[in-house]
């Protein structure tokens, strides 16, 4: 029922403010670039036009709508509120006006006048009810926010919500032993068991003096492979200290905790750019919620704003615990705005002062890998792997990525052992039996054991076109054409433009006598040829193959001629 309400609230909202009107002249310029900002999620451009066209049309309610979306979507609350302003002056109502005004009588402290406007306008369901229950413990009444927040619970799907943040509230005024008593009780509906639901309840039970079982709790939801900031926490329980309550500390963190909870909920459920809204919100009222600004960073990236994603990633403090999940992350975007050089550059120093940190140099390893520099990349997950006390399935992925790099320089025997290795861990892992099974049909080696590592890979990842090129192609390099046909055809179908399947199906055509079928292929192959798949393709092979035919250019390179696999 709540993921119904999410969907129906986020959907009503984006349609309005994407209503855009169509204009008369002197205000076509302006509109025409604001809406192909807002189609590009270009925020900046989208605020400057949309303001642009306002200064001609100051009480057009498209253009103020749309405009107040474009300055909350940066987290310019200050530039938003006096267009909302007039929004409401002109008569005019709109859910993200609300949310601007709605948030700045937060900022102001202004909570009798938030309660009066929840109860005429309001933003919606989703968050009226927890925002006037906060607002009631701003104003110092507790028995009326208790009640309204029981209010909440009533309503279908967000009983879970009402529990989590009546906690919270308990929390913040010092009622602990309430506070526990509702996430011991099950109502929140397994947002207790969510990082910030844990840490919260952590804190809870060592403001009653139960550091012990705040541990276990640690230990339960997380494991042994704790990152800084729960490493941090874990290990100031085991020294004896008190933690403070920092989860929610007033009012003002309490509705930025609503949004943020809502944005959390909606990430899955809702356009990214609705979502940004609310965690928008979040993070104006509070600045040091780095939850709120790592999941800002993130929806940013989705929506291809790798600038802005990095600079938020840059507003969390070196002090913060965190604050290696942003550098990670801004590297991330730094990498996909095309400053691969400024990616490393983040990386390298980050495992440098945070060199304990194993997915730090795990990451470093996986952008050298990118960018070829394989003998680099195997020093960083040399590394990574070296800090790793015990390893566990979960460390599959440092040995396939390490066999990759020393497969790509030539050392066989150390890749053999690599990938080997990361099956030990993780046994059926199909990438790294298509790998490893792939790497022993090229090099003719093993090729039973080959097919059943590729058949099982294609078992568990049926529609992986590149793992069904794997079964085609050992099916082929044992001479066993014509069922090489079947799935060469199937991963030609699944990836129809990769130069290397393309080619592939076209030698498979040519052992099985469809010559002509063969050559079309290879020609496509050719067309599908660029910089990132050359080196894989070798298009120069392929010309030749062209030319000549398939069996001459085998007899040129010294291999074995095709030859169908006997009934044997």
């Amino acid at each position: 029922m709540a993921s119904k309400l999410i969907r129906s609230v986020a959907l009503s909202a984006v349609m309005a403010a994407m209503s855009l009107p169509a204009y008369a002249e002197g205000l076509a310029g302006s509109y025409l670039a604001a809406r192909h900002a807002v189609y590009g999620s270009d925020y900046a451009e989208a605020a400057r036009y949309f303001s642009k066209a306002l200064s001609s049309d100051p009480s057009n309610p498209a253009l103020q709508e749309n405009a107040v979306l474009a300055y909350l979507s940066l987290g310019q609350l200050d530039r938003a509120l006096p267009i909302a302003r007039k929004m409401v002056a002109d008569g005019h109502r709109s859910q993200i006006a609300e949310m601007a005004l709605t948030t700045g009588l937060v900022e102001d402290g202004n909570y009798a006048e938030l309660i009066d406007r929840i109860e005429t306008a309001g933003i919606g369901p989703l968050v009226d009810g927890l925002i006037k229950a906060w607002a009631e413990v701003g104003r110092g009444a507790m028995s009326e926010a208790l009640q309204a927040f029981d209010e909440v619970a009533k309503e279908p799907g967000l009983g879970g919500f009402a529990a989590y943040h009546k906690a919270a509230a308990l929390a913040s005024v010092g009622d602990f032993e309430g506070a526990y008593a509702i996430f011991e009780s099950g109502d929140m509906n397994g947002l207790q068991q969510t990082r910030r639901g844990v840490i919260s309840g952590v804190e809870v039970l060592s403001q009653l003096d139960r550091n012990t079982d705040a541990i276990a709790r640690i230990d339960e939801a997380f494991g042994a492979d704790l990152d800084p900031a729960l490493r941090d926490i874990r290990d100031a329980l085991s020294d004896g200290e008190i933690l403070p309550y920092t989860h929610v500390r007033s009012a003002k963190d309490g509705i930025a905790e609503v949004y943020f909870s809502i944005a959390n909920a909606l990430r899955n459920e809702a356009n990214a750019d609705y979502t940004l809204l609310y965690v928008r919100m979040a993070e104006f009222l509070r600045p040091d919620h780095t939850v709120a600004l790592l999941l800002t960073a993130e929806l940013l990236e989705t929506l291809g704003r790798y600038e802005l994603a990095s600079q938020t990633y840059q507003r969390v403090q070196e002090t913060d615990p965190s604050f290696h999940a942003a550098e990670m992350g801004r590297a991330e975007a730094l990498r996909e705005a095309g400053k691969t050089e400024a990616a490393l550059e983040v990386l390298e120093s980050l495992s440098r002062s945070h060199g304990d940190v194993p997915y730090v140099h795990t990451a470093l390893g996986d952008l050298r890998r990118q960018e070829r520099n394989f003998e680099g990349a195997i020093d960083a997950y040399d590394t990574a792997i070296g800090l790793y006390d015990t390893l566990e399935r979960r460390q599959w992925f440092l040995f396939y990525a390490r066999g990759i790099c020393h497969e790509r320089m030539g050392n066989w025997e150390e890749a053999e052992a690599d990938f080997r290795k990361a099956l030990e861990l993780n046994p059926e892992q199909p990438q790294v039996l298509n790998y490893l099974g792939y790497s022993l049909v090229e090099k003719q080696i093993k090729l039973d054991e080959a097919l059943d590592m590729i058949e099982r890979a294609v078992a568990a990842r049926p529609d992986s076109g590149y793992i069904v090129d794997s079964l085609g192609w050992v099916l082929f390099r044992l001479g066993r054409f014509d069922e090489a046909v079947e799935h060469m055809e199937r991963a030609s179908e699944l990836m129809p433009v990769d130069p290397v399947v393309t080619d592939h199906l076209g030698d498979v055509y040519w052992a099985v006598g469809r010559k002509l079928e063969a050559q079309f292929q290879w020609r496509r192959a050719l067309s599908f040829v660029d910089a990132d798949t050359e080196e894989e393709a070798k298009p120069d092979r392929i010309r030749r193959k062209l030319e000549v035919g398939l069996d001459v250019v085998l007899e040129e390179e010294g291999a074995e001629p095709l030859t169908v696999a006997s009934d044997e």
